[in-house]
């Protein structure tokens, strides 16, 4: 993996003077989501930061903007991505929703029965963000949410159908098909993907060490997300920045 790695940024490094640190204008990158992407006082780097800071290690300048929303779904997105990345003109964009779209709200009297966000309209709006950005010339890297685990007070608030309490996962059952969909979107729109929902259950047991609170990606949480992240990112560079 290091070595791997190493040969990216090599490559990413002899691909012409534009963002490097002397360029005075740096690559653009704009990651586009919702609270797991937002800056938060409880977390000292969140992954958007990270990338910054290792591209700058190897001599990439880079500008990454942070445009999470907490609580935005992709129908938010949908309302503020001209303003929030389009009119950026970002290289390229980092786009991570859906767990706010597969929120379930059982909470509320009486209680929502569906999603926030139909799969399928939040399908249509992860396509339209893609397709857009390709169209201005941006390249656009897709991760999946993490998945989510129970808290007491998320019990409280959600331990009723359709998520299922007795379950260690089962606080993100109604997300999973919003999983898929990220996946799917990526292979058929030919974007590369960072699959977090997939990494966090499969290394660390469904990332119980990994979230602040049950839903958000702690320090580590969003370290591990920048490590996976930063090996594409320079893949990236390698066609904004040909020789």
């Amino acid at each position: 993996m290091k070595r791997a790695l190493a040969i990216a940024v090599s490559a990413a490094l002899c691909l012409g003077p534009r963002g490097h640190a002397n360029d005075p204008k740096p690559i653009t990158i704009v990651a586009f989501g919702d609270s797991t992407t937002a800056l938060r006082k409880s977390i000292k780097k969140v992954y958007a930061q990270r990338v910054q800071e290792e591209l700058r290690k190897h001599g990439i300048a880079a500008k990454v903007i942070n445009a999470g929303v907490g609580g935005n779904t992709t129908a938010h997105g949908r309302s503020r991505f001209e303003r929030d990345v389009v009119a950026r003109q970002p290289d390229l964009a980092i786009i991570q929703f859906g767990i706010n779209d597969s929120a379930v709200d059982v909470w509320r009297k009486p209680p929502a029965t569906k999603s926030r966000v139909p799969v399928d309209r939040y399908e249509a709006n992860l396509r339209r963000f893609v397709r857009v950005l390709r169209h201005r010339g941006a390249k656009v890297i897709l991760m999946t949410p993490n998945p989510l685990r129970w808290t007491e007070r998320l019990r409280a608030m959600y331990g009723k159908p359709p998520y299922d309490p007795d379950d260690p996962d089962g606080f993100s059952i109604p997300l999973i098909p919003y999983v898929e969909v990220v996946r799917e979107v990526g292979r058929e729109e030919g974007v590369p993907l960072i699959d977090v929902f997939a990494e966090f259950t499969k290394q660390h047991h469904a990332a119980d060490d990994l979230l602040l609170d049950g839903m958000h990606p702690n320090d580590k949480g969003h370290a591990i997300v920048a490590d996976l992240l930063i090996g594409k990112v320079l893949e990236t560079l390698r066609a904004i920045r040909p020789r």
